[in-house]
Parts: C-alpha cells; sequence; structure tokens
C-alpha cells in the first residue's frame, strides 16, 4: 500500500485535493498535527468535493505517535533532497511506501531528514524557485510511484462512460 503523510499541513485548499487524489488512487492519507485548519472548514469541502468522506484517512498526534504506529519506509520530498522523486525505486516488497511531504510554510524538520538522508527526493525545478504547490508536489510523486509500480488496482481505461465513449457518435 502507498501512504502519503503531510506533516502538520496548514492550507486546507491543498488538503482537499490532496484527499481527492488519495481516493482517486487508493492511497491511504496521513495527517500529522497540529493542522493549520479544521477538517471541517468549507474550503477543504470545496477543493475535496465528495472525495473528502470517502478518503481513507487517520489523525496524529505527532510524528513520534505516527511512526511508533507505522513503522516502515519512508521517503521524503524536499527542496534539500539531492536525487530527483524519478530517480528513486519504488518497490514494495511486501513493504508499504510512505511518501511524506512537509509544511507549506517550513518544510519538514531537519531533525527527520538529517536521520533519512538517503531517502531525501527534490522534484526538479529551476534554481531560484523554492518550491511547487504542495498537491501538486503530492500528484507528481505519487503518480512516479504508481508508474514504477504499473498502477496496482487502478483502470487504465474509461469506466464510468465506457471505453469507446470518444468513437460512439452520441
Amino acid at each position: 500500500m502507498i501512504h502519503i503523510v503531510l506533516y502538520q499541513p496548514e492550507i486546507p485548499q491543498n488538503t482537499g485535493n490532496i484527499m481527492r487524489t488519495c481516493t482517486a488512487t487508493n492511497t491511504m492519507l496521513h495527517l500529522i498535527e497540529p493542522l493549520g485548519f479544521s477538517l471541517n472548514e468549507k474550503h477543504l469541502r470545496r477543493s475535496g468535493l465528495d472525495y473528502r468522506d470517502l478518503c481513507v484517512h487517520e489523525i496524529h498526534s505527532s510524528w513520534e505517535d505516527f511512526t511508533r504506529k507505522y513503522p516502515g519506509i519512508y521517503f521524503f520530498v524536499t527542496r534539500y533532497g539531492k536525487k530527483p522523486h524519478s530517480d528513486m525505486t519504488f518497490s514494495t516488497d511486501e513493504k508499504d511506501i510512505f511518501l511524506v511531504f512537509g509544511r507549506e510554510s517550513t518544510g519538514i524538520p531537519k531533525s527527520i531528514l538529517r536521520e533519512h538522508l538517503s531517502r531525501c527526493m527534490r522534484i526538479p525545478m529551476v534554481a531560484d524557485a523554492r518550491s511547487l504547490n504542495l498537491s501538486n508536489s503530492v500528484a507528481i510523486v505519487l503518480y512516479e510511484v504508481l508508474r514504477q509500480l504499473d498502477y496496482p488496482m487502478l483502470s487504465k481505461s474509461e469506466v464510468i462512460k465506457g471505453e469507446d465513449w470518444l468513437e460512439r457518435d452520441v
């Protein structure tokens, strides 16, 4: 299973978009407190649409609480990473994959990153850009993991309107 971990997220619209992405990809979401918003905020509801209620997620009181409950292989997305996300090898080997993203304002604490230097990755961008939007970053990295795993349990064709919808005249 793939997990998205948001360390102390601050912007409800980002978290709502991420909930939608997690639901569409069968990915579990973990939120590390404190959160910069309430899960009932209208901005979160609007950006998450009806996926918000379908998203499998857990809230953890601290990083330590989370790691105690979910020991595993953590990958950290940070502007300080020295490898592009696309150079990482994501293999399940029967273990869950945890993709950790930091606060919109300050990222992941240095004390956490230092313990996992070999699993710190950076999304390539121009040298003087600090970061990309959090929800966009989650989608970019998550879909690289899914691509490497050949999109497990995800549909590769249109199901709702039918695979042949573009060919039909109606």
